[in-house]
């Protein structure tokens, strides 16, 4: 959240017109019923690593290999789906976003053992291990994750601390609609009034907040914590329906990093990713704490748990420190983990972004709405199917504060537009490149590229912010 400018290489000038005509790619949605299979089709076999997926160390064997037994397709998920007694369905979804979490964790080969209660949580789950988040900082990415589209798209005001319009519709209020309780907690003070309240029967915020803006002052994951499991506990009980979705963002790793020596958490060092690598182990034990806490409920074995960032952090990469203003791959590289009961854990290399969130919670409650949006249901792929491959669109709109950024992630190419016009554009080879570190600028990797990002972005509507104070900035306006 913090404001904290920073501009990478100047970017390569192109003149390109996007055509505003171009239908967006429709999205294929496999269904509410197929949530009703998780149980039933457990024994389904992953993906090889052909199909960008590895079976983690430890894992149960599928029994046969892809040549043998291949992922069944859509069409026999369906019907295993509509054979499966309904009470496999899932009852109720948890998210736990981790503010500022990186995605270079332990179990991605960090050298610090960090975070031991989410190295485990990862070994028990299907683990993306090329996640995205759908923006570089908190309000683009949780605004465009709970509309389940991209912050460009939604009516909003134009201040980096954004507030978004009534006017959205946010995936919680399709839940609410259909009798799904749903129920948050938060410990910063940008949620009261941020508008992400929409659709939630219950809202809470941490008492006795410090709200600076250029830095949070607060140790909020014991109190945050104890108060989800209130929540959860409380959403059991009321639940109409017999499901609930609950959703709790800890903030601790959020700058600045504090010290939390007195809670036995012995420092690592002076330097900010010290700091922040401390920030992250005391937040570890309490979503930990709470993972046991679900794991202990009666309701827990009915329990979709997801744990994802909102962003990445940034310690000095292209002379950046902290997040937000430009979208670089520390900055939107995010971890993205699901534990889901009858889902073999497993790893999927494929590029995945939060955009998908949305409609894979509407799928697993089996609640209608995902249909008109842009991300896909990851129900089939948490049941063994194939990960097929598809295109990653990160999207950073102009604030008060920061200029427009826009990406398309495909495969190991990762195309970058800048400015209001996106008119300049740098190429990145993320597997000879993985800093971004030396633009592409012409070839044919480029236009083909090129041509890709306007296909992929076609479909995506820009709604103007209503106010931007002193004007947002948009680079070649």
């Amino acid at each position: 959240m913090r404001k904290r400018h920073s501009r990478g290489p100047r970017p390569h000038s192109d003149e390109v017109t996007l055509d505003p005509a171009r239908p967006r790619r429709g999205r294929a949605a496999l269904g509410s019923a197929l949530a009703a299979a998780l149980v039933a089709l457990s024994a389904l076999p992953g993906c090889s690593r052909s199909e960008a997926s590895v079976a983690k160390p430890g894992a149960p064997a599928s029994g046969a290999s892809p040549s043998s037994a291949p992922p069944a397709p859509v069409a026999a998920l369906a019907d295993a789906a509509a054979a499966a007694p309904s009470p496999a369905r899932p009852r109720n979804v948890l998210l736990i976003s981790v503010d500022s979490l990186r995605s270079d964790m332990p179990w991605a080969g960090y050298p610090r053992a960090i975070a031991p209660r989410l190295t485990a949580f990862e070994a028990q789950s299907v683990s993306y291990t090329h996640a995205y988040a759908i923006s570089s900082y908190t309000s683009m990415s949780l605004g465009g994750l709970l509309a389940g589209r991209y912050p460009h798209e939604l009516s909003r005001d134009g201040y980096f601390f954004g507030k978004y319009a009534a006017s959205n519709q946010f995936f919680p209020e399709l839940l609410q609609a259909a009798h799904v309780h749903t129920a948050s907690a938060h410990a910063h003070g940008y949620f009261e009034g941020a508008g992400f309240e929409q659709g939630f029967d219950v809202w809470k915020i941490l008492p006795n907040l410090k709200w600076n803006a250029k830095a949070d002052e607060n140790v909020t994951s014991p109190a945050h914590e104890q108060l989800a499991e209130e929540l959860l506990t409380a959403a059991a009980a009321r639940a109409q329906s017999g499901r609930f979705f609950a959703w709790f963002h800890f903030l601790d790793p959020h700058d600045n990093y504090q010290d939390h020596t007195a809670d036995g958490v012995e420092p690592f060092g002076k330097r900010a990713r010290d700091r922040y690598d401390g920030e992250v182990l005391f937040t570890d034990r309490y979503v930990g704490k709470l993972l046991d806490f679900v794991e202990a409920a009666p309701w827990g074995k009915d329990t979709v748990v997801v744990v994802t960032s909102d962003h990445g952090e940034a310690f000095g990469e292209h002379g950046q420190t902290r997040h937000g203003f430009e979208i670089w791959e520390n900055l939107v590289r995010v971890p993205l983990m699901v534990r889901a009961p009858g889902a073999r854990p497993r790893r999927i290399d494929e590029p995945r972004s939060a955009i998908d969130l949305a409609p894979t919670f509407l799928d697993l409650l089996g609640v209608k709405g995902a249909e008109t949006l842009p991300g896909k249901s990851l129900v089939p792929e948490l049941l063994g199917g194939p990960a097929v491959a598809r295109d990653v669109v990160v999207d950073l709109p102009a604030t008060s504060d920061n200029d427009r950024r826009r990406a398309v992630v495909s495969g190991k190419w990762k195309m970058v537009a800048y400015g209001a016009q996106q008119l300049y554009f740098n190429l990145f080879d993320l597997e000879a490149d993985p800093g971004e570190l030396s633009p592409i600028l012409k070839g044919d990797d480029f236009e083909r590229m090129r041509a890709r990002y306007k296909e992929a972005t076609a479909g995506i509507k820009d709604v103007p912010a209503t106010r931007c104070g002193k004007g947002c900035l948009e680079g070649s306006k």
